[in-house]
């Protein structure tokens, strides 16, 4: 049968196949090929024949993308959530995290929380940038239930993992989109575990809009120095239509005939979003310096 690891603890795997769940443990050869399976991987799993509501993990399929922070394996999408108000949104730590997503290339589809407290109406400037940039943007209200539906719309059939700053409302929209969904799925891990794991752990969680949501705290790393030099404009995806440099090895910085800065000056490229790469590049160069040391 095939299936999909929805938690790991402990050496136990829990599969989800299409009609059931299992406990399983892996095959030795893993281990002996330094392979660890990891939630989120699809497998193809053998049933106990002593034990029909356990298996054995025969086979991990190809992955698409392995994260190490959190653990997990092939996530489609990471929900990008930065709320427009209490807390003000980090334009320097929204960057940084969009660009670690496309390193890790993960789509994205970029939240902004909390538009009942924005007063100032900054969500349209921020929907201006962040569009403009190629991204999909839903600004929304946990608390008033706006564009709630929108946001479970981008979830169906996807792997997804939330990740923003603490304080922004991933867990009150998680909450919205499926109510007590931390409940809901503790009572099948229950069943599923027999409440003998306790460790913290990543576990999918199944939507019932359809999808699957990481349930862990999200990125627990932001470093920037995952990057290298080299690959930092293609970290901004808008840069990718303007690279027609004088320079093939051009940093975008005090070139001449940059074809990035002219797209800056023209306004095809946001000041604020450059001023981020500008920022970025100066700190990558910075840790390469210091690592020559």
């Amino acid at each position: 049968m095939q299936g999909i690891i929805v938690k790991a603890i402990a050496g136990f795997y829990y599969v989800k196949t299409e009609d059931d769940y299992f406990e399983c443990k892996a095959r030795g050869i893993f281990k002996k090929r330094k392979i660890t399976p990891l939630v989120g991987d699809k497998v193809v799993i053998s049933k106990d024949e002593a034990d029909p509501t356990k298996g054995r993990i025969d086979e991990i399929l190809p992955r698409t993308i392995e994260l190490v922070r959190p653990p997990v394996a092939n996530v489609t999408q990471a929900i990008v959530v930065f709320a427009v108000a209490q807390p003000d949104p980090n334009i320097n730590l929204l960057d940084k995290l969009l660009a670690i997503c496309e390193h890790r290339g993960l789509s994205v589809v970029l939240c902004f929380n909390k538009v009942d407290l924005d007063q100032a109406s900054y969500v349209k400037s921020l929907e201006e940038t962040y569009m403009k940039a190629g991204y999909k943007v839903i600004p929304t209200s946990a608390t008033n239930h706006i564009e709630i539906e929108a946001l479970k719309e981008v979830l169906k059939d996807e792997i997804s993992v939330f990740a923003g700053p603490s304080g922004v409302g991933k867990s009150s929209l998680l909450n919205e989109i499926q109510e007590g969904i931390k409940l809901e799925v503790g009572g099948l891990s229950k069943k599923i575990a027999r409440g003998k794991h306790t460790t913290r752990h990543s576990e999918l969680l199944p939507l019932e809009s359809g999808g699957m949501v990481v349930d862990t705290p999200g990125f627990t790393s932001m470093d920037i120095s995952e990057i290298e030099i080299e690959e930092l404009a293609d970290c901004f995806i808008e840069f990718k239509d303007h690279l027609n440099c004088k320079f093939n090895n051009c940093k975008h910085l005090n070139e001449p005939k940059c074809g990035i800065k002219e797209a800056v000056d023209a306004g095809d490229i946001s000041q604020s979003r450059y001023d981020s790469y500008v920022y970025f590049m100066n700190a990558l160069e910075e840790h390469r310096r210091y690592k020559s040391w």
